[in-house]
């Protein structure tokens, strides 16, 4: 993943949702999806079915570019298989079909798949005088972006707010994390040593810099396999539990990091210094105070606490 900085314009689009940027559509909901919702941002409309060799090369795209765009546009995907009537009165005759809507009425069409530069020409001409979303929304739809496992193209989106806006904390926690999620955990690290005293201080790159502690302590713990077999022949065993927590956390098995480490703190509260309660507090850290588990971690070790 080539890092980029300071190449990038401004950010364009309608900044709608990130959950609300691609959606599956149906007859039932043509009229509120796009219809309707063309009236704030245009909609793509991408006509499709499950048999079709071309589809599953442009619909990829499309939502690639969609998302890139930042906001500018939106898409509904509509199977034509399952919504034979809508298909019908849109006279769509072969698949893939692609409708361009704008203020409640079609504007631009296409149908077959079309080569990755004429998708984004097609997309810049339809968004061209859109609303400029702020920047938060932007962060918050490459956020999106990278929950749903595309790392590479929310690091764009990333590299692109901090074109605009270098010292923008957010956005630089989560160009950390499409580093880290790809593998690339030396520039991760070269990374952060390049950061303003500020931009380090801020929460969210904190919480990279305590995942990234957490990455390399994982790198001694050993196999899970192996550890797993020493804590079932030794229960009371907690260093070889502690590395199983260790081990699962650094393969994305949050929860059953959580439970081992919960479980070192309800037999020996105090074993090594409190490491399990402090190494949950980094996990908490690590993930941030949004994800589900923080919330419910954080309740069990306060049951235990006052137990």
């Amino acid at each position: 993943m080539d890092l980029i900085f300071g190449s990038g314009g401004k950010p364009a689009g309608g900044g709608p949702p990130a959950k609300d940027l691609i959606k599956d559509g149906s007859t039932a909901t043509f009229v509120a999806d796009v219809v309707q919702a063309s009236s704030q941002v245009p909609v793509i409309v991408d006509f499709w079915a499950p048999w079709c060799g071309p589809c599953k090369q442009l619909t990829p795209a499309l939502e690639k570019a969609v998302r890139e765009s930042r906001g500018a546009v939106r898409m509904v995907k509509i199977n034509v298989d399952e919504n034979q009537e809508l298909a019908a009165q849109l006279r769509v005759q072969s698949v893939p079909m692609v409708y361009a809507f704008k203020d409640g009425r079609p504007v631009d069409a296409f149908t077959g798949a079309l080569p990755d530069n004429q998708i984004r020409s097609f997309i810049q001409r339809l968004a061209a005088g859109a609303q400029t979303p702020s920047i938060a929304d932007i962060v918050a739809e490459a956020k999106q972006v990278l929950a749903e496992g595309d790392a590479d193209t929310a690091a764009q989106i990333f590299q692109q707010v901090l074109a605009e806006e270098p010292g923008n904390a957010p956005a630089t926690a989560g160009l950390l994390r499409c580093l880290m999620a790809v593998g690339d955990i030396a520039a991760a690290k070269r990374l952060l040593l390049q950061l303003p005293e500020d931009v380090a201080r801020h929460g969210d790159v904190a919480a990279v810099r305590t995942a990234l502690e957490l990455h390399d302590s994982a790198a001694a713990a050993g196999p899970a396999a192996e550890l797993r077999r020493q804590v079932a022949t030794d229960p009371a065993d907690h260093q070889a539990r502690f590395d199983l927590a260790t081990a699962y956390y650094a393969g994305g098995e949050y929860e059953a990091a959580v439970d081992e480490l919960l479980e070192i703190f309800r037999r020996d509260r105090a074993w090594n210094d409190g490491a399990a309660r402090k190494q949950l507090v980094k996990v908490f850290d690590a993930l941030g105070p949004a994800h589900p588990l923080t919330a419910s971690g954080r309740r069990r070790l306060s049951a235990l606490l006052f137990s």
